[in-house]
Formats: structure tokens, sequence, C-alpha cells
């Protein structure tokens, strides 16, 4: 009997079984043990909240605030949430148009003159749906970001036409609420959003060095170097980002008018909102994932069935989104498995250093490793690695990977995915033709991927 249960423990540490009677534990029992399994295999490390109905559930910490290992996370710990922090800016502008202070189809060179005539095309509606026209840059200070707008000649394609998340997006949507509200971004954001919520544990642009904050570091406890030194980023604990999301889907800071503006979509769930759906005129749905130099945050909202799943963590496993699928289907009384390893996240430095024996390992991993890692999302991780690639410069071996994918089991939307970046990769290197290609494959794989036809039509015009 207990060699039975050692080996039964064993195979739901790994996520093959759940136990029979795990549907009569309390729920946070049984996420505990879904959690506690996680931490032991290594894919989560950070801090955890679940709301059921209206009441916190679960909260807990795990592993460690830096890479030290002598400093445990707390549930007061801060963190880096990357792109979620785009809910700020998007949330700050539609306030002040509630406010009758602007208008999102104003024009930008109306708040910001010294910018050329392209600002003349731009509305603000373009800044937070991210169809802008502006294009990708590595810019990563204020300023550097300004010096290339003010360069800029023309727009990578007509404002509304086609999605790109250009950070540029985002600089100016902060410039804008500092121009027409007379304060700095940061106090705008204290004033107007983080008091009335009372969010006293958010922080704007807190050195990663102040107490209180969680550090990032890799799988090997190798401290991560942050590098993002564009003003703008709140750090916060679970607590506050919690009490956020969920004020901000009561419309407690805005209308339901500007939610809807903010959760417009143009292709790939990201919008101002990352993933926000509104069915017969209600919010049902609100997902937002942001990650930022090994730091990673996943706050899930299931407004239809009163869920709440915040993870937050300072050592990005990749695992967020299979951890919040795993914990939902404990709430709703279901089986689950506790993650495998991130296909994506041990494949893409070995594809970086050398690309054959980076495919060598993916391929090893599919034949003989299947039981150590998920394969489930083999998709999106070679998409996610081809991508990784394109934002080295290295859109070659990215194309050779996006071509893969395509030989992969999926669906056209996923295959038309694949297509568009093969076409944005030959777009980066001049080849115009190959490029339409590829844009016109994306469509007729998928004819609403609104993305392709936008750069398509640009192209051919």
């Amino acid at each position: 009997m207990k060699l039975n249960c050692v080996v039964l423990g064993i195979f739901a540490l790994f996520g093959l079984v759940t136990r029979p009677s795990a549907a009569q534990q309390p729920l946070n029992k049984r996420i505990d043990s879904l959690m506690q399994a996680a931490h032991q295999l290594g894919i989560f490390n950070g801090n955890v909240l679940v709301a059921y109905r209206g009441t916190v559930q679960y909260r807990h910490s795990f592993g460690f605030a830096d890479a030290s290992r002598s400093r445990p996370l707390t549930l007061d710990n801060l963190f880096d949430i990357g792109s979620i922090a785009k809910e700020f800016n998007g949330v700050g502008l539609l306030r002040l148009q509630q406010q009758g202070k602007l208008s999102l189809t104003d024009r930008l060179s109306r708040y910001l003159t010294d910018l050329p005539n392209w600002a003349d095309s731009v509305q603000l509606k373009h800044l937070i749906n991210y169809t802008s026209g502006l294009p990708i840059s590595g810019a990563s200070t204020d300023q550097q970001i300004l010096d290339e707008l003010k360069r800029l000649k023309t727009l990578a394609f007509r404002p509304g036409k086609a999605y790109a998340y250009s950070y540029a997006n985002v600089y100016l949507q902060r410039r804008i609420i500092e121009a027409v509200s007379g304060q700095p971004y940061a106090v705008f954001v204290n004033d107007q959003l983080l008091k009335p919520l009372h969010m006293n544990h958010t922080f704007m642009d807190l050195p990663l060095t102040a107490p209180g904050m969680a550090r990032a570091f890799d799988s090997n406890f190798k401290e991560t170097p942050y590098e993002q030194q564009m003003s703008g980023w709140p750090r916060l604990s679970i607590d506050d980002l919690y009490t956020w999301l969920l004020k901000l889907d009561r419309y407690q800071l805005v209308d339901k008018a500007a939610m809807q503006a903010l959760a417009v979509d143009f292709g790939g769930n990201e919008s101002s909102l990352g993933h926000a759906t509104f069915t017969n005129d209600q919010l049902t749905w609100h997902q937002h994932h942001g990650s930022n130099y090994n730091y990673e945050a996943l706050m899930t909202h299931d407004v239809t069935n009163d869920f709440i799943v915040i993870l937050m963590t300072n050592s990005q496993q990749f695992k967020v989104n299979a951890l919040t699928n795993s914990i939902m289907a404990i709430l709703q009384g279901k089986p689950y498995t506790v993650p495998k390893r991130s296909l994506y996240l041990d494949m893409r430095e070995k594809i970086l250093a050398d690309f054959d024996q980076g495919i060598a390992f993916y391929r090893d991993i599919r034949a003989h490793q299947q039981d150590r890692y998920d394969l489930s999302f083999e998709f999106g991780d070679l998409i996610n690695t081809g991508k990784y690639l394109m934002r080295r410069q290295r859109d070659e071996e990215a194309i050779r990977l996006f071509q893969l994918c395509t030989s992969l089991t999926a669906q056209p939307s996923d295959y038309s995915y694949a297509y568009q970046l093969i076409a944005d990769c030959y777009a980066r290197m001049g080849l115009k033709q190959l490029a339409i290609l590829y844009y016109q494959k994306a469509v007729e794989k998928d004819p609403t991927n609104e993305n392709a036809r936008g750069f398509l039509a640009e192209l051919v015009r």
C-alpha cells in the first residue's frame, strides 16, 4: 500500500494523474497541491492569488526574492509587470476623454506639435489600438524614442490598416497625458488611478534595487540585468494588481464605453487590455500577460464564472498560462495536471547559439523527452522562438522556424499567423515580392487575419 502511494505521488508531481479524491478537497488545498508541485519542479517562483465568487481563496508565495536564494519571497514583494503596464496609460487617456479634455478622434499633432507631418494622420485611437503605423524599433529610452520619432519620414503603414506593437505608441500616450493634464505621467497615475483605488503598494519607476522589490533571475539563479530605461513603469504587489483588475472590470475607473474602446483588438489578442471580450454588451473575459527581463505576470478574470487568477514571477519559466489553466480547472471541479518544462525556454538559447544544434535539441525532445517537456503548445513554442530570433535580427533563421511550424498539425488561423510572420521577415529584409506572396498565403488560410490584409494592402498599392 505504501509503495502504491509513493508511485501515485510521483505521477501526480509530473502531471500525469490527479488523485481521485481531489474533487472532494477544499479549493485552497487543491490549488496548493498544484502550486507546491509546480515549485518543486522548478517551473514557478513567485506569488499567486486566486479569487472565487468575490472571495480570495488562495494567496501564497513560492521561492526567492533574488538570485542569492537567501531572501524568501513574501506577498508584499513588488514586481515589474511588463506589457500589463500599458493598461495604465490606456485607462489614463480614456479618463481624460470622459472628463472632456480630449477625444480619441483627435490628431496626434494637436497635442505634440514638434513631430513630422505624419502626426497629422494619426488619431489617438490608433495609439491605444497599436494601429498607428509607427515602426517597431530598438530604442530603449524616452529620449531615443523621441529622437527616432522626429527623424521618422513615413509611417510603416497607413493608420488603422494594420497592427504593430511598437513602444512608441506607449511613449506617445504618456506624453499626451502629460500635455493634457499638466502633470508628469507618474504623478498623474498616482493621483488619478492609484489613490482612488487605495493601491498603496504600487510605485512608478521604482528602482529595482529598492527594498521590497523582487529581483529577477534565470533558471540557473543568475541575476538578470534590467535594460529597459523608458519611464512610466509601475512596480506593484499582487494584492494591488488584484485591486486594479477587479475595480477596472467593474467600471470604477472608466465606464463601459471606454473599456470597449480599450478592448478593440486588431489581432493576436493584443488590445490595450490584452484580451478582453464583450458578449451582449457585457464584459465576460479579461486576460493580460506581461513579461520583461525575466519578470512575468498573468492576470485572468473570467467574469462570467467570477474567477480571478493572478500569477507574478521574478524567474520566468513560461508556465503562467498552463498554471492558470490548471487552476481554472480546479475552480470548475475538473481534472488538472501539473505543467511540464517549457520547450521554448530551454530551446531558445540553444537555437540562438547554434541554430542547427537547437533544431537537433528540439527533435530529440519530440522523439525521446515528451514525458519531461510540454509539447501541448508545440506550435506556439516554435512561433515564440522564431519571434525571439526576429527581435535579434536573425530573420533568415526565424523564417526556417516558421516554415517548420507549417508542417505541424494546427488550426488555419495558426498557419495564417506563421505565414504572416514569414512575410514580416521578408518585408524587413527588403524582399517585397516574397513578403507579398506570404501575406497572400496568410489571408488565404484565414480571411479574418486583418493584420496580414493590412500589410498586404500597403505593399500592393
